[in-house]
């Protein structure tokens, strides 16, 4: 068996780098055909009940979710549904009836208070790697602007540097954070998204912390050239790593799919005064395996009480909580001026090491 998984790992390392650099991702991911699914892609201004009147109006007009991954993070959503026309389990062909679809969810998503104009995408594409897709519209959607809102939250955020390193000719990116699945991908698809070359890494993990530097220039060839540039990359890569390490309580939910599952759902969350910061839907063989992040709608803690009366109406063995309800995840503490691992990483460094030649 371990012989199989390096042999694929392997192949897919080669596949990557015998294709060009945008498409190094789509061989890993989840993979769906456009011929079974339509694909819809949002983005706008999160708020409390959003998820509900989305899944609302697709239950509305017949569309089954079949799969769909859902992001909030710096008052901005994105999500990435696949759906189905319920009379037929297919994509849905009809262009009057993905026109209206696309016009109602348009309206759910518009915010009178917001500036920034909301995107409602449907389309029928080969393949898409979810993860990929979703930090590339939350980019555009500018996820990276903090809300003024949100100014004085006391949250400690990962800790990214940008600095030069002129005899090179290289801009060296650090990044200290928690560690977790799909960091690594998260951070280097953001910098290849921003059109950035990574040439030298590494990253080091402790416990639960890990600690990233990158090599990186432009893919003009040149190093970053201006403060607005660093400074911008800074914010992208602390958007990145916070997409997918959503705060709240997570619930699993699994049970016997049906028409209409998701919206009862999200809508027994909303009732009860839950939001859902990040949301995993999958359905297959006629089961139904969902998994949500959640707070209350003012970003808090979820009380105990609540989580109890939304196993009453959705029952005890349908729904399950994963983690502490007392606990809300937080990155660990950390100011400029200090180092996440103490004297660990004081240094390791590739400069350190003499491994960064001058061969570039």
């Amino acid at each position: 068996m371990k012989i199989f998984s390096f042999l694929q790992l392997f192949f897919l390392i080669l596949q990557a780098l015998e294709t060009d650099a945008s498409y190094m991702v789509k061989p890993m991911g989840k993979k769906l055909l456009s011929k079974e699914h339509t694909l819809i892609e949002l983005t706008g201004t999160d708020r409390p009940g959003l998820l509900s009147e989305v899944c609302a109006v697709l239950t509305d007009r017949s569309c089954n979710v079949v799969n769909a991954e859902i992001w909030a993070h710096n008052a901005r959503a994105a999500a990435v549904i696949h759906i189905t026309d319920q009379s037929t389990g297919t994509a849905i062909e009809d262009p009057d009836q993905l026109s209206l679809i696309q016009e109602l969810l348009y309206n759910v998503l518009k915010d009178l208070g917001d500036y920034r104009t909301p995107t409602v995408s449907i389309s029928s594409p080969e393949q898409i790697h979810t993860g990929r897709r979703l930090h590339q519209m939350m980019f555009a959607a500018r996820d990276f602007e903090r809300p003024v809102s949100d100014q004085n939250d006391d949250s400690v955020r990962p800790y990214v540097t940008v600095s030069d390193c002129p005899d090179r000719d290289y801009t060296v990116v650090t990044a200290r954070s928690i560690d977790r699945p799909k960091l690594l991908f998260d951070t280097v698809c953001t910098l290849t998204d921003m059109q950035y070359l990574v040439f030298h890494g590494a990253v080091i993990t402790d416990r639960d912390e890990a600690y990233q530097e990158y090599y990186i220039r432009h893919v003009d060839g040149f190093p970053m050239s201006s403060e607005a540039e660093r400074q911008r990359v800074m914010e992208c890569i602390q958007a990145a790593i916070e997409r997918r390490a959503s705060k709240g309580l997570q619930l699993e939910l699994f049970t016997d799919d049906h028409f209409g599952l998701l919206s009862d759902i999200t809508r027994t969350l909303r009732e009860n005064g839950l939001c859902a910061k990040r949301a995993e839907i999958s359905t297959k063989n006629g089961k139904a395996k969902h998994n949500f992040i959640v707070t209350d709608v003012s970003g808090n803690p979820v009380e105990p009480k609540t989580i109890y009366l939304i196993r009453q109406q959705m029952g005890q063995s349908v729904i399950q909580v994963k983690g502490n309800l007392s606990m809300s995840p937080k990155f660990p503490q950390q100011t400029p001026g200090s180092f996440l691992f103490g004297s660990f990483f004081k240094c390791p460094s590739f400069q350190n090491f003499g491994l960064i030649k001058s061969l570039s």
